[in-house]
């Protein structure tokens, strides 16, 4: 579950520190502790930028819909 931290991160702040995240894993050198740290606060880091990307779509679908349901009653022809 994440903190109140994590919920105040925005998507660029999480998707930066995952990419350093995912970097250090990679590098290697770290303890086995250390790995499996890293390892959780990139899970964490993850589904924060997964919430806001879900949301950025529900958001782009909603003004899409809204914008079909505008426009479906006037259009007359295929016009795409």
């Amino acid at each position: 579950m994440t903190g109140k931290v994590e919920e105040a991160l925005g998507y660029e702040q999480a998707r930066d520190e995952l990419i350093e995240v995912v970097r250090r894993l990679e590098a290697g050198g770290t303890t086995l502790e250390e790995s499996l740290a890293l390892w959780e606060r990139g899970e964490e880091l993850a589904k924060v930028c997964r919430r806001w990307l879900d949301g950025a779509r529900a958001r782009l679908d909603a003004a899409l819909a809204e914008e079909e349901a505008g426009d479906g009653p006037e259009q007359t022809g295929d016009d795409d």
